[in-house]
């Protein structure tokens, strides 16, 4: 069975043979525990990945973003970046306008849509993986790069009419990313928005979903109307969310499944595919073997039904390289 069809089985709930990998290897573990790193990823190789693809160059975009020094994205947001193998923060917004006046500072990335379609099939069809999209929309995110996070959450309690302009041709503008994309053979589309304090959603529910969720929805749409899956990442304490993901049709969310609670996710069991992940703030940096195997059994007796787990780790700030390991060690004997 290639990996492509093990995921489909996964997301579709038809009894996979065994649980599909996919590592998450940040600049700072191929930097700080370079052989560790490769020698994961021999073992235990991915079965999903994403295609790259070639656009036209950005006129604005510049610097590496996990480089020391100052950044800039194809939006043209400056980020700032103190630490080898981190990504860096914006600090001065490019909106600094409470009525959005100078959103005229902000340009929207149309390079993302001159790849070529036939470059991305030869991509997809050298490799038997599950493949994602390349270009992924994240408009909450994408929205603070732009006026800053605080800003932003007051604006979005009395959304200034030129920000209300400016969300519509951004939203058009990831739509026709995605429908692009949605041309070509990849098996799946994504988005992605971090949404999730320690405990609680960064802005309120009904806000979300007045604001975000209909964004959300048509991006399902794109992917359901060309008979593509689609993923969705989002860290911290997002329970709240996930009924209304499960309604639009999102086939697998990345989410931090052990700061919400897997006996919380628990009853969304069978309804959605858990796309990840081991708990990285405790579990990988401080926890024993032990505590790791223990975690997976976890995640598979409250989450897996016939499917609806990826077995999905990030290698990340201060991970034990060895926790990594054996996350997929484990991974590999729940279904005996």
């Amino acid at each position: 069975m290639t990996s492509r069809e093990l995921v489909y089985k996964t997301l579709e709930f038809k009894n996979p043979p065994h649980v599909p990998r996919q590592l998450w290897a940040l600049p700072w573990a191929a930097i700080h525990h370079p052989w560790r790193l490769r020698r994961i990823k021999r073992r235990y190789p991915d079965d999903i990945s994403s295609v790259g693809c070639r656009c036209e160059p950005s006129p604005v975009a510049k610097g590496n973003d996990c480089l020391p020094g100052e950044s800039v994205d194809a939006w043209g947001c400056r980020f700032t970046n103190i630490q080898l193998g981190y990504i860096g923060e914006v600090k001065r917004p490019i909106v600094t306008s409470d009525d959005w006046s100078d959103v005229g500072n902000v340009r929207i990335p149309e390079e993302w849509l001159t790849f070529d379609i036939d470059d991305v099939n030869k991509r997809v069809r050298r490799s038997d993986k599950f493949m994602l999209s390349g270009h992924c929309p994240r408009p909450f995110e994408q929205l603070q790069f732009i006026r800053g996070t605080e800003n932003l959450y007051m604006d979005l309690t009395d959304i200034p009419p030129k920000l209300a302009e400016f969300m519509e041709r951004m939203h058009d503008f990831y739509c026709r990313v995605l429908t692009r994309w949605a041309q070509t053979d990849v098996d799946a589309l994504s988005f992605m928005d971090d949404w999730g304090s320690q405990n609680s959603l960064l802005i309120n529910p009904k806000l979300w979903k007045n604001i975000f969720l209909p964004m959300y929805r048509d991006y399902s749409d794109i992917a359901k109307k060309n008979n593509k899956k689609i993923f969705m990442h989002s860290d911290g304490y997002t329970l709240d969310i996930f009924p209304s993901l499960i309604d639009i049709g999102v086939d697998a969310v990345n989410s931090q499944i052990f700061c919400i609670g897997t006996n919380k996710l628990k009853q969304f069991k069978g309804k959605i595919t858990f796309w990840g992940e081991i708990d990285r703030q405790h579990m990988l940096p401080y926890g024993t073997p032990k505590d790791i195997t223990n975690a997976v059994r976890q995640v598979f007796d409250n989450l897996w039904d016939g499917g609806g787990c990826i077995a999905q780790c990030e290698f990340s700030t201060g991970s034990n390289p060895r926790n990594v390991e054996q996350v997929y060690k484990a991974w590999g004997k729940v279904l005996g």
